[in-house]
């Protein structure tokens, strides 16, 4: 589980990180990332499941497929930066290691985005 510290919460961080960050998709996965000027603290990260991935049982199976996955990454994201990790309807039908694989390729893509520019 991600500790609370390491979970974004408001609307606002959501929409400042899918806004101002760094995107990056794949066939499951899309990952946007933001790194604020001057931020510090926990980095954090948040999930988009919506409804076109499925029901409910589906979407919240996603969502713990993807917090499970990103436990051990957000160790290697830098202090104060943001992720938002949106599934896209494929992640309905992705095996819970098709998921991990990819979300770990996702995060290092955009991370590596970000710190290019």
């Amino acid at each position: 589980m991600l500790t609370a510290s390491n979970r974004l919460r408001s609307s606002a961080e959501f929409t400042a990180t899918t806004r101002n960050g760094f995107r990056v998709a794949k066939t499951h996965l899309v990952a946007h990332f933001h790194l604020p000027s001057g931020a510090s603290g926990p980095a954090k990260v948040g999930f988009t499941v919506s409804s076109a991935v499925g029901g409910s049982v589906v979407r919240h199976r996603v969502t713990r497929q993807l917090r499970a996955g990103c436990q051990g990454l957000v160790a290697d994201l830098p202090a104060g930066s943001r992720l938002v990790v949106r599934a896209l309807p494929a992640a309905a039908q992705a095996s819970t290691s098709d998921l991990q694989d990819e979300l770990r390729a996702v995060v290092c893509a955009v991370i590596a985005k970000s710190t290019a520019q």
